[in-house]
């Protein structure tokens, strides 16, 4: 995958306290887009979302729903979310609530439905210009799935399918959990690092691989999704150098992993697929784009800084962070999030504090990387996982005040978070100065300015640590994102860049405001750039945003 550069980040240095930013002379402000990019996500699981049925789990009649209340279809309204991209939870057949022990690839989980539900989700979904994509469990299955059950039972065809030792190895798994598993049927042990009631498939035998690209087949070509969210994909292949077993993302994984999306794009050109590689490196993810491995990944490495940047009120991580990410990552090949099903609730993370919540809905919204909101975080659910149960940062959304809070008529699956009188949609959606109406407002920002979806990024540099701000640039226009990420208003602050695509600046557009402003013009220098500007006559209320178009 040709890997475009940004503009100035392979030339950002720390100079005296002052980020300085030279643009690179070939950078491409008019590249063209990968679709996905200018998207905002929605991940959304099915079981939580809304029950139609009264049975008390949430269901793809429910999603059809309610999927006005995402996208209305119409792009003149505000008053929907204006979710463009859908991803979803498993929804294959599963033993587990979650949807992560796969049972069968080829149907659609009972709870939710049938496969003639989801073809008129998608046909929906479509109809109102969302995408879907669905998660790929790629790594393992359930030792319940016919393929190990065949295989315990002796059937050679199948035996090949999963990876078997005669004795325990010993060794734990990449994050030091138990690895082997000694079956009672067959008497063997079986490789599987995230649970005894799954089984890792040998990707090193051809008819796994020819399985699995079927799959992929079935669910582009019959069904017509849009992409899939790989699940777990540091993991695919082991393989073992000089007696020492590696476990992750070793080169041989990533080969294999690269043959499978070259296969899916041969099957479907705009196919979408985005990875996730759990871990706290952009060098590590960019290994995996540049391979071609998937087309993007999730960036865990930002996601944390803007959590961090929230918390802390200050810029000097998140802007280290964004310089690493920017040159370590090529546009489009990143998404961004918070946090996402495996995670204690972003509220909860920020100690319920709804004004860090929108700081980070407002880095989310304006920084590159398609964004992926995960379903309640708009209306600020809260939920933590300490007690080993997931179930818990999972529950069904709260739509209104009624009795189970209008997800069913029923018995939830799941209790909903007692704080769910308060923090649910009815109550929130007709408020102007609610969270939800916040990312609505956001979301319907970035939906309409093609430089916040995939323009280059130029961070500027501060005088205040609360302050900070970042250019986003397309060959037709330049927008300066200014926000103040602390909980106090700002002392008097200066931005300072070394160089941008600007050429001049006549007049200076506001597409989006906290609060009303008087606006000043830079002071241009030969390469763009400029020095003790001051973008708004007025120090930043607290938790504040503005939007500015420079206009040549």
């Amino acid at each position: 995958m040709r890997k475009l550069v940004l503009l100035c980040m392979s030339l950002l240095l720390l100079v005296g306290g002052i980020v300085t930013v030279s643009a690179q002379e070939d950078a491409d402000l008019s590249r063209e887009p990968n679709w996905w990019e200018e998207r905002v996500w929605y991940l959304l699981f099915v079981r939580s979302f809304y029950d139609s049925d009264g049975d008390g789990i949430g269901d793809i009649q429910g999603i059809i729903e309610r999927l006005d209340y995402l996208n209305d279809g119409d792009p003149n309204t505000t008053d929907d979310l204006g979710i463009t991209g859908i991803w979803l939870l498993p929804i294959m057949e599963s033993n587990a609530y979650h949807g992560y022990w796969t049972t069968d690839f080829f149907s659609v989980e009972s709870d939710y439905g049938t496969m003639e539900d989801f073809q008129q989700l998608m046909d929906e979904a479509h109809a109102r210009g969302i995408a879907v994509i669905i998660d790929y469990v790629y790594n393992h299955v359930s030792t319940e799935h016919p393929w190990f059950q065949s295989a315990v039972a002796g059937d050679e065809t199948f035996e090949d399918y999963f990876i078997w030792e005669e004795e325990n190895p010993g060794y734990n798994g990449p994050w030091g959990a138990t690895t082997w598993w000694r079956n009672s049927t067959n008497d063997l042990w079986y490789y599987s690092p995230f649970d005894s009631a799954l089984a890792d498939l040998n990707h090193t035998n051809p008819a796994v691989t020819e399985e699995m690209n079927e799959i992929a087949r079935f669910w582009l070509e019959d069904i017509g999704v849009d992409g899939f969210r790989m699940d777990a994909i540091r993991y695919v292949i082991e393989i073992e150098v000089d007696g020492r077993p590696i476990l992750a993302d070793s080169p041989t994984n990533r080969e294999y992993l690269a043959e499978f999306n070259a296969f899916v794009n041969e099957v479907s050109p705009d196919v979408f697929t985005v990875g996730e590689i759990f871990v706290n490196s952009s060098n590590t993810i960019s290994r995996y784009v540049e391979d071609g491995a998937v087309d993007a990944a999730f960036e865990f490495a930002l996601a944390e800084e803007i959590i961090g940047a929230a918390q802390l009120g200050n810029k000097r991580n998140i802007e280290r962070q964004l310089a690493t990410t920017l040159r370590e990552l090529a546009p489009g090949t990143f998404m961004n999030f918070s946090t996402n099903h495996d995670q204690p609730r972003l509220l909860t993370l920020l100690g319920e504090d709804e004004g860090q919540n929108r700081v980070v809905a407002n880095l989310l919204m304006t920084l590159p990387g398609a964004p992926f909101i995960y379903y309640g975080e708009e209306i600020g659910m809260t939920g933590t996982n300490a007690t080993e149960d997931d179930r818990q940062i999972r529950r069904p959304l709260p739509w209104d005040e009624s009795e189970n809070h209008g997800f069913t008529t029923g018995t939830p699956w799941f209790p909903l978070e007692e704080d769910a009188d308060i923090r649910n949609i009815a109550r929130q959606i007709d408020n102007p100065d609610s969270l939800l109406s916040h990312y609505r407002s956001l979301i319907h920002l970035r939906n309409s300015q093609p430089a916040l979806q995939y323009g280059a990024t130029i961070p500027v540099d501060s005088s205040y640590r609360a302050a900070w701000g970042y250019l986003r640039s397309t060959d037709e226009e330049t927008l300066l994102v200014v926000l103040n990420l602390d909980d106090r208003e700002t002392t008097p602050y200066t931005f300072a860049v070394e160089s941008s695509p600007l050429t001049s600046v006549s007049s200076v557009d506001v597409l989006y405001a906290t609060s009303e402003i008087t606006t000043n013009l830079p002071e241009l220098t030969e390469t763009g750039g400029f020095t003790e500007y001051t973008p708004i006559n007025e120090t930043l209320p607290p938790y504040s945003i503005y939007v500015l178009r420079l206009n040549p």
